[in-house]
């Protein structure tokens, strides 16, 4: 289950470990030694999964917890805390402030690969798994793969989700407040306007594969994916 995964840990003997665990798994790995470097990272390049450490240099791992949870880019990232901290209380404040698991140091690395593995099934209903295919446009939800024609497309964390959502309900027609629902969350609460600029980077994302019309915008309504149409990609 191919991702990327951000390690926050400020020691780098448990970075490097964790690191060459999940670089033998398959998994593209980023790392920061403080809450400072994890925010860049989230900011430029979100992961698949945060594992995030109690104690940092600069800021409390609950406090960098609770702050993610409110972004709502990242409202929905799955993760998992790691500490030394082994006590119920902690444990308690750790989930309830948003945590979606919660390891005790020290943690063996099978087990560590098991719980992402996990997490990341848990995120992805069985029936998205499969490939979610239309005409020269393809996504992967499972490796985390777009193709647009024979050209790879990079997409942000979020126009991932957004063509997702609409490559698994063609034809459907989708409100910006459904939008906002489906993708972002029922508990963010964003500008409508914030949907039109994701579905432009979207769009921009998918032209040089030919395929940028196939996100259609239905005027007064919202938008829609085009499967197949008459038109050729170009």
């Amino acid at each position: 289950m191919p991702g990327h995964i951000l390690v926050l840990d400020p020691a780098p003997a448990m970075q490097a470990l964790l690191a060459h665990n999940f670089e033998g798994a398959g998994y593209r790995v980023s790392c920061a030694l403080d809450a400072r470097g994890a925010l860049a990272v989230l900011a430029a390049d979100p992961p698949d999964v945060l594992l995030l450490e109690w104690e940092l240099p600069d800021a409390s791992g609950i406090a960098l917890l609770r702050q993610v949870r409110q972004d709502g880019a990242l409202c929905d990232l799955p993760i998992i805390m790691l500490s030394a901290r082994d006590s119920e209380q902690d444990k308690v404040l750790a989930l309830d402030s948003g945590a979606d698991d919660y390891l005790c140091k020290p943690v063996g690395p099978r087990e560590m690969l098991a719980r992402v593995h996990a997490l990341l099934r848990r995120r992805t209903p069985a029936a998205l798994r499969a490939a979610t295919a239309g005409a020269a446009l393809r996504l992967d939800p499972y490796t985390l793969r777009v193709t647009a024609g024979s050209v790879p497309v990079s997409l942000g964390r979020v126009e991932f989700k957004l063509l997702h959502f609409l490559m698994d309900h063609p034809g459907t027609v989708h409100s910006r407040a459904q939008l906002l629902d489906q993708v972002w969350g029922h508990a963010v609460y964003l500008d409508e306007r914030t949907v039109d600029a994701h579905v432009g980077r979207l769009r921009q994302a998918l032209q040089p594969g030919g395929c940028g019309h196939r996100i259609e915008t239905v005027r007064g309504s919202g938008y829609r994916y085009l499967a197949y149409d008459a038109a050729v990609c170009a």
